[in-house]
């Protein structure tokens, strides 16, 4: 197989058992191959032997030199584990400053107290630094007392930094690691902020070592790509970006899955089920974008920015608890934990005069777990997975089929105890399993209002779950292509991101635009190409808050929509999405990269609205919007046009004004300005995405009502 230069990109998962690796097309995202090595985690390098093993074998299988691949990426658990295990670095905490700031760092040693894991608690030092010029005697004091490295921490550094650089340079120039809160996140709040940076050092000696070996390792092997790692937010980043904030790899275990849907799956609206074989992550995707929070960290919540992951203990290898007269639950055990093979895989052959038991997984579990014993002793696990395929529910091309005849000898001992079909055991089996996953996705849909969701199934015993859930909720669904890589795919295809959060009491147009400009430049910085950056501002006036988040691809990523769309195929996409028939669907506006389709539907109660969805190049849809006013005008006048439509939606009510969500289809970009409530600042964001683009360029204004 021969490649074009830079053709590749190339992304690695580091799971607990396996490390997967795959490569990917980086024009089409075709899958060109994927291997799996054992993870490293005894080798004198760690993991990152295991992702150069990874590399090289999949160089080799595909005859890829160094030059054909343009990107690599891989996602780790290596941070999460650090932190659940309590496997931590000494950390020395430097409280900067005199009188009350004195005293407020001072309560900061209580973190000593803080449990990761059961009787590991968070190793602290701490020295009072009341003059910064003596910063050097105190990164001293630290490093006698056992600090591998140091956190400087001052009450009100996110507007005055001087003390807490001061003490990190000192602490740099002494070849100790270091971090100031500042870097860490622009928020007030002095614990939460502090504690933050607390448990990025923990794991920063480990996460830098690991770093370091895996880049000296790939530019060894002649590969000079970027070299990224997945963030816990759906993004990635630099590998000196990591070294600086490694917590944000924290809780990215779902991540690069999440990316996958994103990019590889084209995922708009709706929710990702990554299922394994103990329990499934299930994630929510909004107007083609992740809902990300602040994650909780050794009981505590911090200012990492991480996925809203679900988790329900349910996976492909759950077992089956039978009370002797009826399934009384699914899980949370797993085939896995029990030590035994899954039924559905073994030939039909062996189940000739088995039998029905029940067992205690691990000592001290209930023994009303199912199991199969065949005549000559050997004994198979009855999974989900098995109930699935007896069922005929799982595609013939997914990676949890088993041969239904198999599968369904597998479950006729436990059909026969039922006193039922076995097509009738696999349901009720399939239905228990699926009553909390369902709980959850119907939870989310309706916290996050999602308009005609998909599910989208990933991992490895992804069609266990999503086939039989989709039919008892009525929702869209599907595998994902190449599902049980869909995490390395991810990490292959995901996007640099970074966040930029700053508490600004009423907040002026220049401050939003310097936190929007911020978020910009740091992805930029880390290889994104600046055209094709886009900046999503949300400005909450109740908490002061300003956040910015800025992602972009490391090459611009276009096509020609004229020339790859099939018009008839896009309508009826749009259709199913709105739920109209596709004679019913217009074309509404266009630009070289996007369309805007839709068709007006009447509500349950009220008037008609018009529901509308923008479909970029590739023919997916890239944002739902209901009740939305489309208007094409030229860059030249589109901000003084913006601010007139948005006189005119602005709605009033008892608690002030609303102005409009809007959006803005600039050349490449869909510009996000919906998380602005601000006449004068949604103007001025405006502005600032138009400023690059020539005056007679079409733009496609949208506004939503609020109401």
């Amino acid at each position: 197989m021969t490649f074009q230069p830079g053709a590749v990109r190339v992304g690695i998962d580091v799971g607990g058992t396996f490390t997967d690796a795959v490569a990917v097309d980086a024009r089409t995202f075709e899958l060109l191959g994927q291997v799996k090595v054992p993870t490293s985690h005894d080798h004198d390098d760690g993991v990152a032997h295991g992702i150069l093993e990874a590399l090289e074998k999949l160089r080799a299988d595909l005859g890829l030199s160094a030059d054909d691949v343009s990107f690599l990426a891989h996602g780790t658990t290596q941070a999460t584990n650090a932190l659940l295990e309590g496997d931590v670095a000494t950390v020395g905490i430097a409280g900067v400053g005199t009188g009350f700031d004195a005293f407020a760092t001072k309560r900061l040693r209580s973190f000593g107290k803080m449990e990761l894991a059961p009787g590991r608690k968070l190793p602290i030092r701490f020295v009072a630094v009341r003059d910064p010029a003596r910063a050097g005697a105190a990164v001293d004091e630290l490093v006698r007392a056992g600090a591998e490295v140091v956190v400087a921490v001052e009450p009100f550094s996110v507007d005055d930094p001087g003390g807490e650089d001061a003490v990190a340079a000192a602490a740099r120039e002494r070849g100790v690691l270091a971090a100031a809160t500042h870097e860490i996140t622009g928020l007030y709040g002095l614990t939460k902020r502090a504690r933050t940076a607390v448990l990025n050092a923990g794991i920063m000696p480990r996460m830098v070592s690991t770093a370091d070996l895996v880049e000296s390792s790939v530019r060894r092997a002649g590969i000079t790509a970027a070299l990224m790692v997945v963030r816990g937010d759906g993004g990635v980043m630099s590998l000196a970006e990591m070294r600086r904030r490694p917590l944000l790899t924290a809780l990215s275990g779902p991540a690069a899955g999440v990316a996958g849907a994103l990019m590889a799956e084209r995922l708009s609206e709706g929710l990702f089920l990554e299922t394994g074989g103990t329990s499934t992550d299930i994630s929510v995707v909004r107007r083609g974008r992740v809902l990300v929070r602040h994650a909780h960290l050794g009981g505590h919540e911090t200012y990492l920015p991480a996925l809203d992951v679900r988790t329900v203990g349910i996976g492909g290898g759950s077992l089956i608890r039978y009370s002797g007269k009826a399934i009384t639950d699914v899980g949370p055990r797993s085939a896995h934990i029990a030590g035994l093979p899954y039924a559905c895989f073994a030939p039909a052959a062996v189940w000739s005069g088995a039998k029905l038991i029940t067992v205690s997984p691990r000592p001290g579990d209930p023994a009303d777990y199912v199991a199969i014993e065949t005549a000559d002793g050997t004994r198979y696990a009855l999974t989900l997975t098995c109930a699935a395929n007896a069922l005929g529910v799982v595609p013939a091309d997914s990676y949890a089929y088993a041969n239904p005849d198999a599968a369904q000898a597998a479950m006729q001992p436990l059909a026969t105890a039922l006193g039922m079909t076995v097509q009738a055991a696999a349901r009720a089996v399939l239905r228990q399993a699926v009553k909390p996953v369902r709980a959850v996705v119907d939870q989310l849909v309706q916290e996050y209002r999602l308009d005609h969701p998909t599910l989208v199934g990933g991992g490895g015993g992804a069609a266990a779950v999503t086939p039989f859930l989709g039919a008892e909720t009525g929702h869209d669904w599907r595998i994902a292509a190449h599902a049980e890589v869909i995490s390395p795919l991810g990490a292959a295809l995901a996007l640099v991101r970074e966040s930029v959060e700053r508490i600004v009491p009423n907040p002026s147009n220049a401050d939003i635009l310097a936190t929007r400009a911020q978020a910009e430049a740091a992805v930029v910085a880390q290889g994104a190409d600046p055209a094709g950056v886009e900046v999503d501002v949300t400005v909450d006036p109740q908490r002061n808050l300003v956040r910015a988040i800025a992602t972009g691809a490391t090459e611009l990523r276009t096509k020609d929509r004229s020339a790859t769309l099939d018009a008839v195929a896009v309508r009826a996409e749009v259709a199913r999405s709105i739920g109209v028939e596709a004679s019913d669907i217009s074309e509404l506006a266009t630009t070289s990269q996007y369309g805007v389709f839709g068709a007006t539907k009447r509500r349950r109660f009220g008037r008609p609205v018009l529901r509308l969805r923008v479909v970029d190049g590739e023919g997916v849809i890239r944002l739902h919007s209901n009740g939305a006013v489309v208007e094409t005008v030229e860059a030249g006048t589109a901000s003084a046009r913006l601010a007139v439509l948005a006189d005119q939606h602005t709605r009033y009510g008892d608690g002030g004004a609303r102005v409009p969500a809007v959006w803005l289809l600039v050349g490449p970009k869909i510009a996000d300005l919906s998380g602005v409530l601000d006449r004068d600042q949604l103007i001025a964001l405006a502005g600032a995405e138009l400023k690059t683009r020539a005056d007679d360029e079409q733009v496609v204004l949208i506004l939503e009502d609020r109401g």
